[in-house]
């Protein structure tokens, strides 16, 4: 069964967390650039989560968020 997509935004810091499923100690966090990392299961190379640094300045002045430097596929 899939795990449900869980978000966090923190304000004080301006970061909001996505995750599929709890972190783990063995996950990679790899740079995607645009302040986006990405954690990654090191066997299988799958996006466990992601973490968008600078959350709100995604947003353009008509309110309208900014594309992300990478795309979210998914899989069976």
């Amino acid at each position: 069964m899939k795990k449900p997509l869980q978000y966090f935004y923190d304000r004080e810091a301006d970061i909001f967390y996505f995750s599929s499923g709890a972190p783990k100690s063995t996950d990679a966090t790899v740079e995607a650039g645009d302040d986006v990392l990405l954690r990654l299961d090191p066997k299988t190379k799958r996006v466990r989560g992601f973490t968008l640094i600078n959350a709100s300045k995604r947003l353009s002045s008509k309110g309208r968020a900014s594309l992300l430097p990478f795309s979210l596929v998914q899989t069976a």
